[in-house]
């Protein structure tokens, strides 16, 4: 199949027929990696907007100096950082993964090199993976020993919201695999 994409630098062709549309599963994973980074990025904001999430004693004075104010500017902008980067992976099993859309500045409508999308999701899964694997055995439970740290309910909602993000990186680890496997795989 070819398709034509007209931009603003006029018409131009590529060729998309070498690449096999991605499985299900690549797809349902793809839109899974998204909804791991939603219950922390939803739990930050609401922490940066000051409602109260369990923290107590200096903890929360610290906190709370900072919040509402330039602490929730930063808890906005690493949420939606980080639910940008788990909304690329969609890419990854999309069209738009293959060929840039045109309204993006100097690469609209050009073929995606797939070394130029599998690098950078393969350092992000194995950095999202080392780090996931980190906080579950051990940096959890040692941020959870500060005496202001949340604690009962307050401890077991922050959990559930962050643990998501263990299976971000693994996620993106397998989708990229099967996109290097459909794009620079069996030649």
């Amino acid at each position: 199949m070819t398709r034509i994409v007209i931009g603003a630098r006029g018409a131009s062709t590529v060729s998309i027929a070498a690449v096999r549309p991605a499985p299900r599963w690549a797809e349902l994973a793809a839109k899974a990696t998204v909804w791991t980074t939603l219950p922390s990025g939803l739990w930050r904001i609401a922490f940066g907007f000051g409602v109260p999430v369990g923290f107590s004693g200096q903890l929360a004075e610290d906190y709370g100096r900072h919040q509402p104010g330039w602490g929730t500017v930063y808890v906005i902008a690493l949420s939606a950082l980080a639910e940008g980067l788990a909304f690329l992976t969609v890419g990854l099993v999309r069209p738009w993964g293959r060929v840039a859309p045109t309204w993006i500045p100097l690469i609209g409508g050009r073929a995606v090199r797939p070394l130029a999308a599998i690098v950078p999701a393969a350092l992000g899964a194995g950095i999202l993976t080392w780090l996931g694997m980190a906080a579950l055995f051990g940096g959890w439970s040692s941020n959870a020993s500060d005496p202001g740290a949340p604690r009962g309910f307050a401890l077991v909602v922050m959990t559930l919201c962050y643990l998501p993000l263990v299976a971000w990186g693994p996620l993106l680890g397998a989708v990229t695999f099967d996109y290097a496997r459909r794009t620079i795989g069996r030649r």
